[in-house]
């Protein structure tokens, strides 16, 4: 244990390999998770008064609170319409009754302000709260360096207690007992919606493909359009198709719109199924692939910027630009908010949209600078990133008095805000900014799991204490907090808001950002329907939840 000691580096991958791997332990459908298998681990090796630089847990609670906030942006801004309105409902019951339960057994026992925040944290099951309290906890003018180490370590130790118990009971409460509480088959009920909403037509899983793509190339022997030129051919078609090659006899010709076809040309086409079924008969019998003929395609994918054609639908927007079906250029995916929509002709066209184009190499660098720009999201631009968390630390260094009760976000709270809106913008012109979700997400996954390691090394000695102190306390809070918010949830989203029922079990477990529910939902439901409902009440709540910490520590500290 000495060689850990001298050595932080070591502790802090040690908690992170140990605790992911107790993080992997199944008890039927529950595991614990990285996060809070990583916090068991630290804690015990903190017992051994193993520690860590506070500056590495501050630089990388930064670092997760930005990328958390820089993906959820988009879907958030997104979320905050009429008619997601009624999901917000239940965030704000989330919201109002965490800090009420966590703030009436503060008072009602005589908790400590690092217990009481560490029981919100844990039974909300968000983990970013131990950061936001940790950080304010700091900031408490009345505390000593002793005090304010003793209270941080009370976070974590109650976050970890309460966390165990309340990711249980959400698991349990929202997969198991919420259906039977409602007298639903949570498959049958969620596969009925799904096929209302979609007009009746099964949709595609998430690891299924269409069998029979919209846009397809095939290739032709000409027996039956002799004479007719390719312009001809094309319009007859209806727009839909374009010729993209002819070869005859050995030699490749160019497919210009006046050139005429004969007898025994082998021609490529490319576009929409429904014109290349309707080819077969106008041109003459299908054949396999021709050598030399196989014209390669490009794809791009745009973002939409321009004003103009936000709004538009697909074919309002092919009418609008000629170049779509003089090129032979093709929308085969629409991309919103990391949502795949149907490229279809009625679909509609947003701001900030990313667009997947498919056709010949000329037609699209010509249609891409009237529609939008080449999204750049290869390599993370660290300008962008870096810019971003500073403005974050700044934001985070402003105090806000309500009386005597001083309120600041912290660098946390900070750099949430500045992530949401740096998302947001990245999202709207795609031409800059890029943090790639692969990067985001593991920037994101390893700040908390280092931020985690740090706090639990820190909390280990003051650990067994506050157990003996707070044991029954801390389970009974654990499930307590779960419990009601989310049965109140489920009685006003019900009875008050109509929300569809695999929808609102879906929202309840967003709102408590409880991936682990949400996974086992959608296992029970076997269909992502549940998931619809919670990414909305999931990206308000990332949001929302954070901020309670500061909250709840500048009333308990005043």
């Amino acid at each position: 244990m000495g060689v850990v000691r001298d050595h932080p580096e070591l502790a802090l991958f040690l908690c992170l390999s140990l605790g992911y791997l107790v993080g992997k332990i199944r008890v039927g459908p529950i595991t614990l998770g990285g996060i809070c298998g990583t916090l068991i681990v630290s804690l015990l090796i903190g017992t051994r008064h193993v520690s860590v630089n506070e500056d590495v847990k501050t630089v990388f609670f930064a670092l997760f609170i930005f990328s958390l906030g820089y993906l959820a942006g988009p879907q958030f801004f997104a979320n905050l319409n009429r008619k997601s309105l009624r999901f917000f409902a239940l965030c704000l019951i989330e919201l109002v009754c965490v800090l009420g339960i966590a703030f009436g057994l503060a008072k009602a026992f005589d908790l400590d302000v690092g217990t009481a925040s560490g029981i919100l944290a844990g039974a909300a099951t968000e983990s970013a709260v131990v950061g936001t309290a940790t950080e304010a906890i700091g900031k408490l003018d009345d505390l000593t360096a002793a005090q304010i180490t003793q209270y941080q370590g009370h976070v974590a130790t109650a976050y970890t207690v309460c966390y165990l118990f309340g990711l249980v009971t959400i698991v349990l409460y929202t997969s198991q007992i919420m259906p039977m509480l409602l007298r639903i088959n949570l498959a049958d009920a969620s596969r009925e919606l799904w096929e209302k909403m979609r007009g009746g037509v099964r949709g595609l899983e998430s690891d299924e493909r269409e069998a029979l793509p919209r846009t397809v190339g095939r290739t032709f022997l000409v027996t039956t359009a002799d004479g007719r030129s390719i312009g001809e051919l094309e319009a007859s078609l209806g727009g839909v198709v374009t010729v993209e090659g002819v070869k005859r006899g050995s030699v490749l010709l160019d497919p210009s719109p006046d050139l005429e076809l004969t007898l025994s040309d082998l021609v490529q086409l490319v576009g929409r199924r429904r014109g290349i079924i309707a080819a077969g008969r106008a041109i003459g019998p299908e054949t396999p692939a021709v050598p030399g003929l196989d014209t390669p395609l490009a794809t791009r994918q745009v973002a939409v910027t321009e004003k103009a054609t936000a709004g538009s639908t697909i074919a309002e927007l092919e009418r609008d630009h000629p170049e779509f079906r003089r090129d032979g250029v093709y929308i085969t995916d629409v991309l919103r908010n990391d949502q795949h929509l149907p490229a279809s002709a009625e679909t509609q066209v947003e701001r900030g949209d990313v667009l997947t184009l498919v056709g010949a190499r000329a037609g699209l660098n010509k249609l891409v600078a009237k529609i939008g720009a080449v999204v750049k999201n290869d390599a993370t631009d660290f300008v962008y990133l870096g810019l971003g968390i500073v403005v974050g630390s700044l934001i985070g260094q402003i105090v806000v008095r309500i009386g005597d009760i001083p309120l600041s976000l912290g660098t946390g709270g900070g750099c949430l805000v500045s992530g949401l809106l740096f998302g947001w913008f990245r999202s709207r012109r795609q031409t800059f900014g890029a943090f790639p979700p692969q990067a985001a997400n593991t920037l994101k996954d390893l700040g908390l799991a280092i931020f985690i390691a740090c706090t639990g090394l820190t909390a280990g000695p003051q650990a067994w204490p506050l157990l003996k102190e707070y044991g029954a306390l801390l389970p009974f809070a654990g499930i307590a907090m779960v419990l009601i918010p989310a049965t109140i949830s489920l009685i006003v989203g019900l009875t008050v808001l109509k929300i569809e029922k695999p929808l609102l079990i879906g929202a309840i477990a967003g709102q408590q950002c409880s991936t682990p529910a949400i996974t086992s939902i959608t296992q029970v439901a076997q269909s992502s329907v549940p998931l619809l409902g919670y990414t909305i009440t999931y990206a308000l709540s990332n949001f929302l939840l954070p901020l309670t910490g500061p909250i709840l520590v500048g009333v308990l500290g005043a």
